[in-house]
């Protein structure tokens, strides 16, 4: 069995029995009920900065020995606040991002593959005209 594979098992795991999947949880969040998706969306953060930190520091490589490329995305606000905005509605929706929804589907929440199939179609739309949006 592939490490990655077994890597996104556990990480299943480790995200329903945080609860991280719970659309209560989720609800709370959208609501300011509750800080608990907050401090693990800001520890998430921290780590995630911490590693490209380190990985710039101590120049660490892939394992086809090239350096991990950061990338430096381009400058201009109205992407960001479009995207997040609609990223945030459909998280608002569904009640899931992305990833948590294959796990909500693993878990054995069926009526997800209604949110799956929707990002599924919204990424592959995104893919079409990404090239004619504005910057």
């Amino acid at each position: 069995m592939p490490v990655i594979f077994i890597l996104g098992v556990l990480f299943g795991i480790t995200l329903t029995m945080g609860e991280i999947i719970s659309w209560f949880r989720i609800q709370e969040m959208f609501l300011f009920d509750s800080f608990h998706m907050y401090g693990v969306i800001g520890a998430a953060m921290g780590l995630g900065i911490l590693f490209n930190l380190l990985a710039r520091k101590f120049d660490w490589k892939t394992r086809n020995r090239r350096p991990f490329d950061i990338y430096q995305y381009e400058a201009g606000w109205k992407r960001y606040l479009f995207g997040g905005a609609v990223f945030g509605m459909g998280w608002s929706i569904t009640g899931a991002c992305p990833g948590p929804l294959f796990i909500s589907f693993g878990a054995g929440y069926v009526p997800v593959l209604i949110a799956i199939v929707g990002a599924l179609l919204g990424t592959f739309i995104y893919g079409l005209v990404m090239r004619k949006l504005p910057s």
